[in-house]
């Protein structure tokens, strides 16, 4: 078992789950309230939730489970901001500030994904 909070890719995961909160889901339209913001939502904090969940595993083999989930709702995110940029619900320059965010988790995950994958051997 890992301490999570220890972990980069937590606190980067986090910090961009606050930055989603505060930034973009406050300026989605209210007919998105219950679809596309609902899915940004859980699609972001699944990213954290899934690294902390993983954390607890007593194998390496477990834990990247957790962290290919992490994974793949980082991948989710990544296509929501491109349809919400497409839609006009937000600027090219906050897109361009999540997009940075998000490719950084998810080159992290990867990293680490590979790190385990590998006997934890760098």
């Amino acid at each position: 078992m890992r301490d999570y909070q220890k972990l980069e890719v937590w606190k980067k995961a986090h910090l961009f789950t606050l930055q989603v909160y505060k930034q973009i889901l406050p300026i989605m339209p209210n007919e998105e309230r219950f679809a596309l913001t609902q899915q940004i939502r859980r699609a972001t904090y699944s990213i954290p939730l899934n690294i902390v969940e993983g954390s607890g595993k007593h194998t390496d083999k477990n834990f990247v489970s957790y962290l290919d989930n992490a994974l793949g709702s980082a991948k989710e995110v990544e296509y929501a901001f491109i349809l919400i940029r497409d839609l006009n619900y937000i600027n090219e320059d906050l897109y361009t500030t999540v997009n940075k965010s998000i490719n950084e988790i998810k080159a992290m995950l990867i990293a680490f994904i590979k790190f385990l994958r590998d006997g934890g051997k760098g």
